[in-house]
């Protein structure tokens, strides 16, 4: 049986991204317009409860199961019963601690929403090894069914509550209904049975390896959403859910293409593991890909914030156009550092990623507090830009270079990206210039996007050529190495 291709795993994956993202955008936008800042801040309360709790949930040993050299039935038992028993302390830990964080976020009546919020941490210690188990045999075409299911169910049920007056818990039970709805389905198309059981040795491998990406992944949660904590600390829960609005428009760009290589990347760079000089040079032509769409693109959502939020939301968030101008700027920064991310845990450079996360956290907590002082939601949105871009970039592209990646080779990758989004920000702020119709501008500036997509593409057609051929994929044939201990990174 042949191996399954990256390029046609990432466009299954796309396109479930694309269809999910849709569906939940749309309904997003019509319960935020339904509930307005307030009612929208006290969900966005307990979704950040929800986020950080599921960032640490399984303690990293899921990945374990995409990077195993061997057969995989091996580990999975083990990994079932340390994710479920995590998740299980975890959800206890969530309930008893509810009340006490909707107090420090200045929003009490958040407390039963995060609590409820349990329910779905638990769900995801289930079906963690079954979700690892599709990754690793790139069976997106499943997975698109299984979130699309949840879609159908989820969407009805927020809009239906939403529009009965259920207020954010319209949101929140939606979401869990969603949620179980995956569970379901993946235990039912999970390649491997489901099922509990514990080998030592197996375990202490699993801890060995997942422990320094549980908590590198507790510091991305802090870095990624610590800009909503001082936020919703020192403003309040009417400002965060302006803040988040910014943000969750800003992730269009990193859902629609960070995701679904994050399906697809840990595969490619682990089946090149054995070959560093090919996994670097896989590295830099996905890098200048990505770089390619995401420029452009990000720096088209910040020029166009204002109209973008006045179309979409209306003008009583129109506040939240100050926050977007900076998060779609950070958003090129999201996806790189991503899939940098990616590259150095399969490089095993994984306190490399504990080291950055760290200094990212002590740079960016005083300059959120500090731009929150200044200028609110929008003072925020640009400390976060600001740290990204002047103290994480040249940090990434030191620990980058010294795992052997070429920095010449992803500057050159992003000087004729950079070039174009000059061209689409410049249209942008010249046709608000000299017309007042945000349709208009708008219009024009999405021309000039798909222009520039479409020259820079043309160029780039080697590398979309070398992605659809296998991105490098071993052959079958590759001898397959014996240590099926070998687990760490």
């Amino acid at each position: 049986m042949s191996e399954p291709r990256p390029h046609t795993a990432l466009a299954w994956s796309i396109a479930n991204t694309a269809v999910t993202k849709l569906g939940t955008m749309v309904v997003g936008i019509l319960v935020a317009r339904l509930l307005g800042p307030e009612s929208y801040g006290t969900y966005a309360v307990a979704f950040l409860a929800l986020m950080a709790v599921l960032s640490f949930n399984e303690l990293g040993v899921s990945l374990a199961v995409v990077r195993w050299k061997e057969d995989p039935r091996e580990i999975a038992p083990t990994v079932t019963t340390i994710s479920v028993g995590t998740s299980l302390l975890i959800a206890a830990a969530m309930v008893v601690g509810a009340g006490p964080y909707a107090r420090a976020m200045g929003e009490p009546d958040a407390a039963f929403l995060v609590a409820l919020f349990a329910i779905p941490v638990v769900l995801s210690g289930i079906t963690a090894t079954p979700a690892a188990l599709l990754q690793r045999n790139l069976m997106q075409g499943k997975r698109m069914l299984i979130d699309q299911t949840a879609t159908l169910v989820t969407v009805p049920v927020m809009l239906g509550l939403a529009l009965a007056g259920a207020g954010p818990y319209a949101l929140v039970i939606g979401h869990i209904l969603g949620v179980a709805v995956t569970t379901v389905m993946f235990l039912r198309m999970s390649p491997l049975p489901w099922r509990l059981g514990l080998s030592r040795p197996h375990a202490v491998a699993l801890l060995r390896f997942g422990a320094p990406l549980a908590v590198t992944s507790i510091l991305v949660f802090a870095v990624g959403f610590a800009d909503q904590i001082v936020l919703g600390s020192m403003l309040g829960a009417t400002a965060l859910g302006l803040y988040v609005v910014a943000f969750n428009l800003s992730s269009w760009p990193v859902t629609m293409l960070s995701r679904p290589l994050r399906q697809v990347t840990p595969v490619i760079f682990a089946r090149l593991q054995r070959d560093p000089g090919a996994m670097r040079h896989a590295f830099t032509r996905l890098s200048a890909l990505v770089l390619t769409v995401t420029i452009p693109g990000c720096v088209a959502l910040a020029a166009l914030a204002p109209e973008v939020i006045r179309l979409v939301y209306g003008e009583v968030w129109q506040a939240a156009a100050a926050p977007l101008a900076w998060l779609g700027a950070l958003a090129v920064l999201r996806i790189s550092f991503e899939l940098a991310y990616d590259f150095l845990v399969i490089a095993g450079s994984t306190r490399s990623l504990m080291t950055m996360q760290v200094v990212w956290l002590i740079a960016l907590v005083p300059a959120l507090l500090a731009g929150a002082a200044w200028s609110g939601v929008g003072g925020v949105g640009m400390a976060a830009f600001v740290v990204g871009l002047v103290v994480i970039l040249p940090l990434h592209l030191f620990y980058l270079a010294r795992a052997g990646v070429g920095i010449g080779g992803l500057a050159s990758g992003a000087a004729l990206p950079a070039l174009g989004a000059l061209a689409v920000g410049a249209a942008a702020v010249g046709m608000r210039a000299v017309q007042p119709s945000i349709w208009v501008t708008c219009a024009v500036t999405g021309l000039v996007l798909a222009a520039v997509w479409a020259v820079l593409l043309r160029r780039r057609r080697e590398d979309v050529s070398w992605f659809r051929s296998g991105a490098g994929s071993p052959t079958p044939t590759e001898p397959p190495t014996t240590r099926s201990e070998d687990i760490h990174v």
